[in-house]
């Protein structure tokens, strides 16, 4: 189950969000992957369970990694704009667009960051399950 290799869009909160939701459903399934990778009793000389569960951890990680990578990406992405957009602001203090737009991607900057958190609590959650 390895997670899909499109790259995120960072222009827009809800695609990237959207993204993200895909991204993680190796972790919302593990309880389902780990029930179908462990064998039964009936299974045990069919199925490899060591390397089946080292696979799967594998894919675990790299999901992780790709969904880390991603959201850090977009926050440096979305930083930047915010610097540029500040400091056109400074030259530009009465223009009432400019202010709008600095906000509009300093709240989306904050929602990015706070994907941060939320990967933590979803990785957590997968490593405590397998």
């Amino acid at each position: 189950m390895a997670a899909p290799s499109a790259a995120a869009s960072c222009e827009d909160f809800a695609e990237f969000q959207e993204f993200l939701r895909v991204m993680r459903t190796i972790d919302d399934r593990i309880v389902h992957e780990l029930n179908t990778t462990i064998p039964t009793a009936s299974f045990v000389g069919k199925v490899d369970a060591g390397q089946t569960c080292k696979e799967l951890y594998q894919s675990l990680m790299d999901a992780h990694t790709s969904r880390e990578r991603i959201i850090k990406n977009c926050i440096a992405q979305t930083s930047s704009v915010v610097k540029t957009l500040r400091e056109e602001r400074e030259k530009a203090q009465d223009d009432v667009a400019l202010l709008k737009q600095l906000r509009k991607e300093q709240t989306k900057l904050k929602l990015m960051q706070s994907e941060l958190n939320v990967e933590e609590v979803v990785n957590d959650r997968s490593w405590k399950v397998l």
